[in-house]
């Protein structure tokens, strides 16, 4: 029993040490158990830097260059949008949100083409943004369920390409999760343009034939 006093005195003493002291001024450098990244090797907006000769931390992108994925349109954003002008959604059509009023359309919208080019396309970028997670076979177990207990959905499962199954996801459905995200999944709508979602609808449609399909090795 008096070891279970001592060990009282003790938690209590250690509480009083560091919650009765909050508050009171001090020249000293504090201790900090989690310093919450309060002291960065960086520089802050609207200040100045003896870093750079002109002494501004704040830079001009480098002069040609734009965002992955984007194209220079042929016209400004002011006088609208055509396909492929944007790499990026800016629109409210089925193409550029996957929707048709407030349901998910199904299908793939006039824009795109569906042929081998847009398949190559696909694989490429599903293998790049999705495999990590998903599998390059779409089952789910991707890279990162090695390290982690998230548990990606398996794109091939039983039902989620059959209309006639409440876990069928339209082609619309798939293209907005690839957009705005959904549980875990974050949103790829910043790094994936348009077409390249699209493409990646197309292929993972693919994957999910494979597998009902398997090629005999006979």
């Amino acid at each position: 029993m008096k070891y279970f006093f001592l060990i009282y005195i003790l938690v209590a003493v250690a509480v009083v040490s560091f919650a009765g002291l909050r508050g009171h001024k001090t020249e000293k450098t504090p201790w900090e158990i989690f310093p919450d990244m309060d002291r960065q090797a960086k520089v802050k907006y609207q200040r100045s830097s003896n870093f750079f000769e002109d002494g501004h931390a704040m830079r001009h992108p480098v002069k040609g260059t734009m965002p992955i994925g984007f194209e220079m349109p042929s016209k400004p954003a002011s006088q609208g949008f055509e396909k492929q002008e944007y790499g990026f959604t800016h629109g409210t059509g089925y193409y550029y949100t996957g929707k048709v009023g407030d349901f998910y359309g199904d299908g793939f919208p006039k824009e795109v083409v569906l042929d081998n080019a847009l398949l190559k396309r696909g694989m490429e970028r599903y293998n790049i943004h999705c495999a990590i997670c998903h599998g390059s076979s779409g089952n789910g177990k991707g890279m990162v369920t090695k390290y982690t207990m998230v548990a990606p959905t398996d794109l091939t499962g039983a039902g989620i390409d059959d209309p006639a199954n409440a876990a069928y996801r339209p082609d619309g459905k798939i293209y907005d999760v690839i957009t705005n995200g959904w549980n875990q999944m974050g949103s790829y709508g910043a790094n994936i343009s348009v077409e390249d979602r699209w493409a990646i609808v197309a292929y993972v449609r693919t994957l999910q034939h494979a597998v009902k399909n398997p090629v005999s090795g006979k």
